[in-house]
């Protein structure tokens, strides 16, 4: 079991057990009762005869018991495989389908879009593997017994999946290991400077390694983490006015449209604000410092193959608002070159990461592991490290070493800090009433930060009211075109593959 979380919440609870802990718009669980309701969660696994290293694709809303049952599944050292709540269940099935899940765990809203026959009212269900009939699990409100103790450690145990699409194909599960979650806390926990006294706004979707590290990062360090879902820049208010959060992790589509609420300066307690998934504009960095001088912005850099990989200092902020700043602690950081050989200060090349953060590879998929992860080029800085994940980003680095985003070296959409793969999109678009041809394509987007979602689709007679509600049907919110093009045909290069290039001029 990771050792940084689960024996810190059973510390807590032993130390400080009526401090809030956890908690979201309905309920706040204490330290003492996050504790037992984990342990109650644990009893529930056991019944539905489960084995470490299983996993388990788990798929709901965010909320307390969404975060109890992934802490529980962690602590019998049961693999999570959480999934984004907006997606479509054949996404899910798909997701089971490539961790080779033993089963489905999901609450009652996410039942009834899995199984529209049934109406099972509120809770938590079991979906097994072998086809049976989904079953109602029941989450007591205390446990029984305590956490179980710390066994013994397994760096390179499979802890966690987190699913990221890559460069082609359908979502990837990212293995994410015991020793990646645990010095991921930690690191992070530690140039943020969480602490007991925080109020850790975890706003982002737990699917993601982001979102996800809200939480264990303000748990394993006795941090109030407060639980709450992001639509509009009004939503933000319960956190950071009525919760008086000290910490908000976002990415740019949450950042810019903050960054211009009037309100924002009566935030009574924000003392860090963090961004990552995708460059944060200038104008949205001087209008968060602005409006919040005081608080302590962290522009940041990572991916979920390696976590976090780079920060800029806050007080660099303001000179340098574009930069991703530098390595984290413990996080070897290179570029290189088309041929993979190291460059030096002043150059551009692929960032590459080593160290504690890099993950396991990509579940079920030797291909395209040995792809991503691969051993160090030469002259790499740490000699320990048999194992380096390649970005896939082109990065800059000035002549004092602050490291610059500069794009992406494949074909890969980011849009909202989503990282999306353009043949998924082109798979359900094909599926659509008469659409012959497809290509999705991503924009800069200089507003946002990250990219616009284009949709060239063949051939002119296409309704474009028929392919919208096909795609809203089969893919999640983010997934959407924000514009779709009809042609006559797509153009091709001479070797009949689609040019994308000329779609990109278009």
């Amino acid at each position: 079991m990771p050792l940084d979380l689960i024996s810190a919440i059973t510390r807590h609870a032993a130390e400080r057990p009526r401090a809030r802990a956890l908690g979201d718009r309905r309920q706040w669980l204490d330290h003492g009762e996050l504790a037992d309701r984990v342990a109650a969660a644990i009893s529930c696994l056991d019944e539905l005869d489960l084995a470490a290293g299983d996993r388990v694709v788990l798929w709901a809303g965010k909320d307390v018991e969404t975060v109890v049952w992934l802490v529980a599944l962690l602590a019998r050292d049961i693999v999570p495989a959480p999934a984004h709540p907006a997606l479509r269940p054949e996404q899910v099935e798909h997701l089971c389908r490539q961790c080779e899940a033993r089963g489905l765990l999901l609450d009652a809203p996410r039942l009834r879009q899995w199984r529209p026959d049934r109406a099972d009212g509120d809770g938590w269900f079991w979906s097994p593997a072998d086809g049976h009939e989904p079953r109602r699990v029941h989450l007591p409100a205390t446990g029984t017994a305590a956490l179980p103790p710390r066994g013994t450690p397994r760096p390179d145990r499979l802890a966690m999946l987190f699913f990221t699409s890559g460069s082609t194909g359908l979502p990837k599960g990212v293995m994410v290991s015991e020793s990646n979650l645990d010095a991921g806390n930690r690191i992070v926990a530690d140039y943020l400077e969480i602490d007991e006294n925080d109020v850790v706004a975890a706003i982002l979707p737990l699917a993601f390694d982001y979102g996800f590290s809200q939480v264990t990062t303000g748990l394993s360090r006795g941090a109030a983490v407060y639980l709450d879902d992001y639509l509009l820049p009004a939503d933000l208010k319960r956190p950071l006015l009525r919760q008086s959060a000290t910490v908000l992790a976002g990415t740019p589509g949450l950042l810019i449209p903050l960054a211009g609420q009037p309100w924002l300066a009566e935030a009574p307690a924000l003392r860090v604000v963090t961004n990552s998934g995708g460059h944060l504009p200038a104008d949205a960095v001087r209008g968060l410092r602005k409006a919040r001088p005081a608080t302590r912005l962290y522009l940041m850099y990572g991916l979920t193959e390696g976590f976090r990989a780079t920060y800029l200092p806050p007080d660099e902020v303001d000179r340098h608002p574009g930069s991703i700043g530098y390595p984290l602690p413990e996080t070897p950081i290179g570029l290189v070159d088309g041929e993979g050989h190291l460059l030096g200060r002043g150059q551009t090349g692929e960032l590459v990461q080593g160290g504690p953060l890099v993950a396991l590879g990509y579940i079920n998929d030797p291909e395209a592991s040995a792809r991503r992860f691969r051993p160090p080029p030469v002259g790499w800085p740490d000699t320990n490290d048999a194992r380096v994940v390649f970005s896939g980003d082109r990065v800059h680095q000035d002549a004092d070493g602050r490291l610059f985003f500069v794009g992406r070296i494949d074909e890969q959409i980011k849009v909202a800090g989503f990282r999306i793969s353009p043949e998924e999109i082109e798979s359900v678009a094909l599926s659509a009433p008469g659409v012959t041809e497809a290509v999705a394509l991503g924009r800069p987007d200089p507003a946002s930060g990250n990219q616009r979602l284009i949709l060239h689709v063949a051939p002119l007679n296409v309704d474009v009211d028929t392919l919208r509600h096909h795609l809203r049907r089969h893919l999640a919110p983010y997934q959407q075109p924000a514009e779709i093009h009809r042609h006559a045909s797509l153009p091709r290069s001479d070797n009949g593959k689609l040019d994308r290039r000329q779609l990109r001029e278009h």
